[in-house]
């Protein structure tokens, strides 16, 4: 789970027309403070930590927006989405004795063991418009 520290802030293109889109949205948000990082990846080496991708689409939404939402992704392929409900909004996830403080999830809602899902686990197709529905996790 510690990977998810580097989902920084930033925003993210609207759609464009032509552009494949992910509309996203996110239930069990233990509260509406402060903002839903979002990472948007097609590179499995980069997940969840979307700071090891250039390429990858990444933003912020405030919380009390996060219920729905809509990502642009640059083109159609196969991609994954990590969320961090940073409830502080400092850019980061913050931990507490190695386990996350703040909420996260993913697309395809993967069973969560120990760390991470695998990009594999949380993978679709996107080929035009797609929707995800993500349902957050909160271990403290």
């Amino acid at each position: 789970m510690a990977a998810l520290l580097s989902l920084t802030a930033a925003s993210a293109p609207p759609p464009e027309s032509g552009r494949p889109s992910i509309d996203v949205s996110i239930s069990g948000l233990r509260n509406m403070n402060g903002q839903v990082l979002v990472c948007l990846t097609t590179n499995a080496k980069a997940f969840p930590d979307c700071s090891k991708d250039k390429a990858s689409v990444k933003m912020a939404v405030k919380a009390v927006d996060a219920a729905h939402f809509r990502v642009a992704a640059p083109a159609n392929g196969t991609y994954a989405i990590a969320v961090v409900h940073d409830e502080n909004s400092n850019n980061k996830m913050d931990l507490a004795i190695f386990l996350p403080r703040e909420g996260f999830g993913f697309s395809r809602n993967p069973t969560i063991t120990v760390g991470a899902p695998s990009f594999k686990s949380a993978s679709f197709a996107v080929t035009g418009d797609s929707e995800q529905a993500i349902r957050m996790k909160y271990m403290l």
